[in-house]
């Protein structure tokens, strides 16, 4: 029987070399805070609970969760006293657990399903599992001193001598314990150090003082990335784009330059699809097989299906639902609107709160009038019909199957079936009067 865990999540810290007014775990990737991405890596091996400690700004915190609040254990640490005593504040909630806790960091968003598994793998043979990584760069980070699979201490870079500053085998911070160990490990941690706090790595010092078997696995370097800094969220942003690259383009997306095209965290785009240069994904978008997003164009909160062209320059905004084979050209921006199969808004119009037939032409210049200073109204257009260019729609207002307005109409009232509207002022022709008016504004000008 898997044995159950519990994942604490350390998200207390101001993160002061971000230079923000922003918690830290705050700052998104992708459009998704780094708390939630974390939180979303840990979610992947199915745990019991979920645990997230916070602290500074912690109803900003706690806000930026949303609905995921009710899946979570939320506790505080009103004193940032180190990550040992951020880890002793969700003890409380783990008392009673039977199974493993392991601790991640919120602002660590990149960690592995299967890096996870590997250490849940590895509980069942140490008491102790901490996750490190081989570096050609090891800096000032805490080295592994192992023999064989055996973990025999973590050295911080301060007190390590010559031969430990050579190891290249470093600590992420991410440990696994059964949740009863934890907690006798956590509450043996002291803070007499140069900082006065307590450091989560001196359990390992601790376990192995009392017997216990330590280990540390390893995963690859770049999931033990952690944002301190805005340039380090850039360089995070960058991994996380690149991978969603890859990934795309190894599921059958074509892309004629991927290193300009920007997903969201949730961004989903079927085989055969085509995304041209410089498009950006916002959240919630899914792309249909063999839709294709051209360049320039920003789209957010829509399903685009099959067959449909968006684009180029075109802004598909949230609640937007394209059918198959639908044509959205240049300069054209949808919003919360339904436009049916085969229908074609092909430049330079908005169309915003709308249900669009299939089939409907919708000519260039058209802009469904949604907003009257105070409420939003909606518009709708029936199957087949031909919407003349530069016509403004005064919602709310129905346009009947096979209809037509004429262009430069201003349409206020329903349009039947079938019909045809005409609303624009009767043109009157005065003749000889250009030249005289011309010179009536040249005469001004000089004066």
């Amino acid at each position: 029987m898997p044995m159950s865990t519990a994942l604490i999540i350390l998200a207390a810290g101001q993160g002061t070399r971000m230079n923000s007014d922003l918690p830290k775990v705050m700052h998104p990737i992708a459009g998704l805070p780094l708390l939630i991405h974390a939180i979303q890596a840990g979610r992947s091996i199915e745990p019991d609970m979920t645990i997230v400690v916070a602290g500074h700004d912690a109803d900003l915190v706690e806000e930026s969760l949303g609905d995921l609040t009710r899946k979570l254990h939320l506790v505080r640490q009103m004193d940032q006293l180190g990550t040992a005593h951020a880890v002793a504040q969700a003890l409380p909630v783990v008392k009673a657990h039977r199974g493993d806790s392991i601790v991640l960091y919120g602002d660590t968003p990149f960690i592995k399903p299967e890096t996870l598994l590997r250490m849940k793998e590895a509980r069942s043979r140490f008491d102790l599992v901490v996750l490190g990584f081989k570096t050609a760069n090891p800096g000032r980070y805490g080295r592994l001193v192992t023999v064989g699979d055996e973990l025999k201490s973590i050295v911080e870079y301060k007190d390590a001598n010559e031969s430990e500053k050579a190891i290249t085998f470093c600590n992420s911070g991410v440990v696994a314990a059964a949740s009863s160990v934890l907690s006798d490990l956590v509450g043996s941690v002291d803070n007499k150090n140069a900082s006065g706090e307590y450091y989560l790595t001196d359990i390992v010092e601790i376990a192995i003082s009392r017997g216990l078997s330590a280990t540390a696995i390893a995963c690859d370097e770049s999931e033990t990335m952690g944002i301190n800094t805005r340039e380090e969220l850039a360089a995070a942003e960058t991994a996380f784009q690149n991978g969603m690259r890859s990934r795309m383009l190894a599921n059958g997306v074509s892309m004629t330059a991927p290193e300009t095209v920007h997903f969201s965290h949730d961004t989903v785009v079927g085989r055969d699809a085509v995304i041209e240069q410089f498009v950006v994904f916002g959240p919630g978008v899914t792309v249909e097989t063999g839709a294709r997003i051209r360049a320039f164009s920003h789209v957010e909160e829509a399903h685009i299906s099959c067959g449909a062209v968006v684009g180029p320059y075109a802004r598909i905004r949230p609640g937007t639902e394209l059918a198959e084979d639908v044509r959205i050209g240049n300069f054209v921006e949808v919003k919360n609107a339904l436009v049916g199969k085969g229908a074609k808004v092909n430049h330079l119009s908005y169309i915003g709160d709308a249900g669009i037939g299939e089939k409907t032409n919708i000519g260039a210049g058209t802009i469904t009038c949604n907003f009257d200073g105070v409420m939003k109204h909606r518009t709708s257009i029936g199957k087949n019909a031909f919407i003349g260019s530069n016509t403004m729609i005064v919602s709310p207002v129905s346009i009947g199957d096979e209809a037509m307005t004429a262009s430069g109409s201003v349409i206020v009232r329903d349009v039947p079936e079938g019909a045809i509207a005409i609303a624009r002022s009767e043109q009157m022709n005065r003749s000889g009067l250009a030249g005289k008016f011309l010179n009536v504004l040249k005469s001004r000008k000089k004066n």
